[in-house]
């Protein structure tokens, strides 16, 4: 017999869980994971910064909000998930000049070598400042999350992966592990497994494109000074302290991948390293553990939020790209008030919703969910 909810969100990534949080005590919710831990995939293999100059407009929007939104709940938690690590981008004059964004400002070649000296003078010409980024506790995110949710009676299954769903009556019935569900909303926060979802449940696929982001810790002969920011050469690499005497690395790469468990490919790393050691005076040296997860993107680049327009009932969360920790509570809020409003279908949001922003400025990026 299937067990009945209001909500079925299916997905236990930084996406699902923020919204089993914002959904929890409104209305009965089951989270159900296929992994056998939750936030196994991309959402343990984030980089851990929050930057409000990084993506585009309604992105840095959506990071806004998440800022605001995380920070209420700070002193309410043994310690603090956001500390402030500033970000630098390096490259050349017109990269820099692209991607720098309100929330970033121009600094000098010398402040630059001022504030990391472990850059080498003439790997880069031009640097831009994003002073009011922060460092991300994602584990205490996570963990954050599911509490919250657990406290207020969300059911939350792993190791149910969804293996049937179909639109039944007036809701869904799903099969997931050795569980049945029936919900009047389903939520598709699948990740890289969204389209896949969206398939098995008779709903046209959205073209998601999952890419691989590979990243390592290493240990460096010369560590990085006391408060050196994330530095991101535009495109290129990035890397940011991690401990005393280690460093986070990453090629940065943006290589399609199909839905699966990534790993890194032979040599990437090794190959960052000569890259990086030639152009800073870290001095790298062995490897202490390397990763590889999957950023997914719509063809546009902007987060799925929303009533598939010919699914009823039907809710995508998908597509959160780069972006995922960093937009995950402002998502969340507009997505409960969107299926607390819709239930099932899509409905304006009251003009003083404290979502009500977010939704106008991801309308005016995309007016429907096949946009």
């Amino acid at each position: 017999m299937s067990a009945k909810y209001d909500v079925v969100i299916v997905g236990g990534g930084i996406a699902g869980l923020s919204l089993a949080s914002a959904l929890a005590g409104k209305c009965s919710v089951a989270l159900v994971e296929a992994e056998q831990s939750l936030g196994y995939h991309t959402s343990a293999r984030s980089a851990r910064q929050l930057i409000p100059s990084y993506g585009p407009p309604v992105v840095q929007e959506l990071t806004m909000r998440t800022l605001e939104l995380i920070g209420t709940k700070e002193g309410t938690r043994p310690e603090p998930v956001l500390s402030p690590r500033r970000f630098m981008l390096i490259g050349d004059e017109d990269a820099v000049q692209q991607q720098a964004s309100g929330f970033m400002h121009r600094i000098s070649h010398a402040e630059a070598l001022e504030i990391c000296p472990a850059l080498k003078p003439d790997s880069f010409a031009a640097a831009g400042l994003d002073s009011g980024s922060f460092a991300c506790n994602a584990s205490l995110l996570l963990e954050d999350h599911r509490e919250r949710a657990v406290e207020a009676g969300v059911d939350i299954i792993t190791g149910a992966r969804v293996h049937s769903a179909q639109r039944l009556g007036s809701g869904w019935e799903l099969g997931a592990g050795q569980e049945g569900f029936e919900a009047a909303v389903v939520v598709n926060a699948a990740g890289a497994w969204a389209d896949e979802f969206a398939v098995l449940s008779g709903v046209e696929k959205l073209g998601l494109q999952p890419y691989r982001r590979t990243a390592a810790i290493v240990d460096v002969e010369h560590p990085l000074p006391q408060g050196c920011p994330m530095v991101a050469s535009a495109g290129s690499f990035y890397f940011r302290p991690d401990g005393r005497r280690q460093v986070l690395i990453s090629p940065s790469e943006t290589v399609p991948s199909g839905p699966e468990d990534a790993q890194p490919y032979p040599g990437d790393i090794e190959a960052l390293i000569d890259r990086l050691n030639t152009v800073t005076t870290m001095g790298i040296g062995s490897v202490r553990r390397a990763w590889t997860g999957l950023r997914t993107e719509a063809s546009d680049g902007i987060p799925v939020v929303g009533f598939d327009a010919e699914a009823t009932g039907f809710f995508w969360l998908a597509g959160q790209g780069g972006y995922g920790f960093q937009t995950s509570s402002g998502i969340a809020e507009l997505a409960a008030e969107l299926i607390l409003a819709g239930q099932g279908s899509a409905q304006p949001l009251p003009a003083d919703s404290p979502a009500s922003r977010t939704a106008a400025a991801l309308a005016a990026t995309r007016m429907s969910i096949r946009g």
